[in-house]
């Protein structure tokens, strides 16, 4: 039973040591972190933006939450993990109803490993009443 449990440190141990030297875990690296729409016409309704980002780490990257800073700005992002070297996205909308003039939008993306955050920002031009 003691060489059983001896034998099982020693490979937690090497397991551990592997990943302390093994690179980078899951890391997202986007193309942009900002988005201007510019000039938008509120009655023309949402608006979108697909972030791209790719895993620069070399294990799978988890996405485990995407918070707008309010409810008129909404992210979408993947559930499943990405692959070292994939691709994603995370679409962010922003509602303009009601909302005239200038806006600058976080929102808080949180992977297995850290925390980035993206923007988007614009004009919004009031509908006609």
């Amino acid at each position: 039973m003691k060489r059983i449990v001896l034998i099982l440190m020693a490979v937690l141990c090497a397991a551990f040591a592997a990943d302390a030297k093994g690179g980078k875990s899951g890391e997202i690296s986007f193309k942009v972190k900002v988005h201007d729409f510019g000039y938008i016409q509120e009655s023309k309704g949402p608006v979108s933006y697909n972030f791209e980002f790719t895993n620069i780490g070399s294990t799978p990257l988890m996405i485990v939450s995407a918070r707008a800073q309010c409810g008129c700005t909404r992210p979408e992002f993947p559930k499943q993990p990405i692959r070292p070297g994939e691709k994603g996205y995370i679409k962010v909308t922003y509602v303009p109803k009601n909302r005239p003039g200038s806006f600058d939008k976080s929102v808080e993306v949180r992977t297995s490993n850290n925390t980035e955050v993206i923007r988007v920002r614009g004009n919004v031009i009031p509908a006609m009443k």
